[in-house]
């Protein structure tokens, strides 16, 4: 489902929550599950543990000129429900767009997960300028779920 300013998609896997949650919370596994291509690997970054940490990732895009770095502020956690973060070129400040990952047990070995990107607290004029948003498309969200759904089998 996509709004003016938001994407959200939902799928349901084949795995309890808490598995879900361990994938999502490892910076490490974050390329794999990338449906849109920019993450290449994390840099050092450990296990998400709470709000307010900030983890950062080895990105390339052409819409920042090639290679990047974005810096990844936690704004959400809640253990095998919800994680979400804010991303920002590297040694800069949120701008507002957000990633937001929520876990529903329908089961035991059953969770629905809803993926949204979120740009509705953007206001910077210089990045709503630039035409980015949205930057990823619904059908690459809907490719990050697949192959979270693929990373939590294989697990």
């Amino acid at each position: 489902m996509a709004d003016e300013k938001k994407i959200t998609v939902q799928r349901t896997i084949d795995a309890p929550a808490k598995d879900i949650f361990d994938v999502l919370t490892n910076p490490q596994r974050h390329a794999a599950l990338d449906g849109s291509g920019f993450i290449r690997s994390d840099e050092k970054a450990q296990r998400i543990q709470g709000v307010g940490d900030v983890f950062t990732m080895n990105m390339e895009g052409d819409h920042m000129g090639g290679e990047y770095q974005s810096d990844n502020h936690v704004v959400g956690y809640d253990k095998d429900k919800l994680v979400a973060w804010q991303t920002a070129p590297a040694g800069t400040k949120p701008p507002g767009w957000e990633w937001v990952w929520e876990l529903k047990p329908i089961g035991p070995d059953q969770t629905a997960v809803t993926h949204t990107y979120d740009w509705s607290k953007v206001t910077d004029k210089k990045f709503l300028d630039m035409g980015l948003f949205p930057l990823v498309s619904q059908e690459q969200l809907e490719q990050s779920l697949a192959h979270l759904a693929e990373a939590v089998s294989d697990a």
